[in-house]
């Protein structure tokens, strides 16, 4: 930024492995969705290295990364990015054209518990179920991994814990890897493991011996 050099995130070493639910917690400005764009390979670090199992993504040309978060990647971001003229039905089915072997749009809802509403547009739904939307969306396409990027934020508390229930069902039956932002210290208890960071660096990385579920945390 002109003279200035910002360092968004610094001596980053981390694995994720399959079938895990992770949280990587911290306060706002901290690094968390840089580090979540170059996992999903929307950034490029300036410097290390990102390896999807066999995959040097830092090399990657930009046909390869986009080809990598088509087939390999889902994203949910805490303001849904649902388009207003679709259905719910409408918005997960688009993802499904462009997948290998994508399940299909109506298991997707189900998964999530919105199948009543497959024919509603997002104006029609309330916050909550517009991200369950936007979560089967992401995992009509049986993503290896699913980013999450403040997924409760503009969510009340007892709409976010139902958010949370859908992402810990849909990481437990799927065995899809699960990597959830977020500055909220309770969500945490969910994880199997929580990746702490500030100032650009993972500062605590703490598995839980015994995860609870949503209903049992509160904030």
């Amino acid at each position: 930024m002109g003279e200035s050099e910002v360092h968004a995130l610094c001596d980053i070493n981390l694995e994720l492995f399959p079938g895990e639910f992770v949280v990587l917690l911290g306060a706002s400005g901290s690094g968390k969705s840089t580090l979540l764009n170059i996992l999903g390979g929307l950034d490029r670090p300036t410097s290390g290295e990102v390896h999807y199992r066999d995959h040097d993504l830092t090399a990657a040309p930009a046909a390869e990364l986009t080809r990598f978060r088509r087939e390999h990647v889902g994203f949910v971001f805490q303001f849904y990015n649902l388009i207003p003229s679709l259905t719910a039905f409408e918005n997960v089915a688009l993802v499904t054209e462009i997948a290998d072997a994508p399940m299909n749009a109506d298991e997707a809802l189900a998964l999530v518990d919105m199948a009543e509403r497959r024919d509603h547009f997002p104006s029609q739904l309330s916050g909550g179920e517009q991200q369950r939307v936007a979560i089967a969306r992401a995992v009509a396409k049986r993503p290896d991994v699913l980013l999450c990027d403040e997924p409760t934020g503009a969510l009340d508390y007892a709409t976010g814990k139902l958010v949370l229930s859908v992402l810990q069902r849909v990481n437990q039956e799927l065995g899809t890897i699960t990597v959830v932002i977020t500055h909220n210290a309770a969500i945490a208890a969910l994880a199997d493991r929580v990746i702490r960071i500030s100032s650009g660096r993972i500062v605590d990385i703490q598995r839980n011996a015994t995860k609870v579920t949503p209903d049992e945390i509160s904030w």
